[in-house]
């Protein structure tokens, strides 16, 4: 049965998935990038970043105050991540090229900076502390990369198998054999193409 977690994606036809990325970080990839990537761009406006702020996977969920110039912020950061991510997965795309010196500076920047918060509620539930804005939702995320190209995790850190999809996302199977971003998307496409290919057989 298909995951409900993860992130709202639609196949090439159109037809509605998710993509649990495993990680916090790995979700805000979806949302565009650099190079060829840049057609996906879903992060134009401020609305654009609250509606992935209410699909990523932040528990407690923070109300995040966005400001006019926080998209591109977001962007820069995302960017850098992508190159970093696919060097750490050992799949650098050439049109995107590999990590620059910029691109971890942009990203320990981030991390440095003052993290959301979570407090304790009355019910002794997670609450997410008032006060949120994106610099420190970019430091949740840089501080999330960091724990994750920085560790042991990293080495769980996969691209999809699928033709033409360049997906990250962190393998949390048991055995590490995860190949698709989705058995729904890339999976089942992988599976009508062996199955032509055997002929229709089965």
């Amino acid at each position: 049965m298909e995951s409900t977690t993860g992130m709202a994606m639609r196949t090439a036809s159109g037809a509605p998935y998710r993509f649990d990325a495993g990680a916090l970080c790995l979700e805000l990839l979806v949302t565009g990038g650099p190079g060829p990537y840049d057609r996906y761009e879903s992060l134009h406006g401020p609305e654009d970043v609250r509606r992935w702020i209410a699909e990523c996977r932040l528990d407690p969920r923070p109300g995040v105050t966005v400001g006019p110039e926080d998209p591109a912020a977001l962007r820069r950061l995302r960017d850098a991540l992508w190159r970093l991510a696919s060097a750490r997965a050992g799949t650098v795309d050439p049109p995107i090229g590999p990590p620059t010196d910029g691109d971890r500076a942009v990203l320990n920047e981030a991390a440095a900076g003052p993290p959301l918060v979570t407090l304790l509620g009355p019910g002794n539930e997670r609450i997410a502390a008032p006060g949120a804005d994106v610099p420190r939702l970019m430091t949740e995320i840089a501080r999330d990369a960091v724990d994750l190209l920085g560790g042991p995790r990293g080495d769980r850190l996969r691209e999809c198998a699928g033709e033409r999809c360049r997906l990250l996302y962190l393998d949390l199977s048991r055995p590490g054999r995860r190949r698709w971003c989705a058995m729904a998307n890339c999976g089942n496409r992988h599976k009508v193409r062996a199955h032509r290919a055997r002929g229709g057989e089965g």
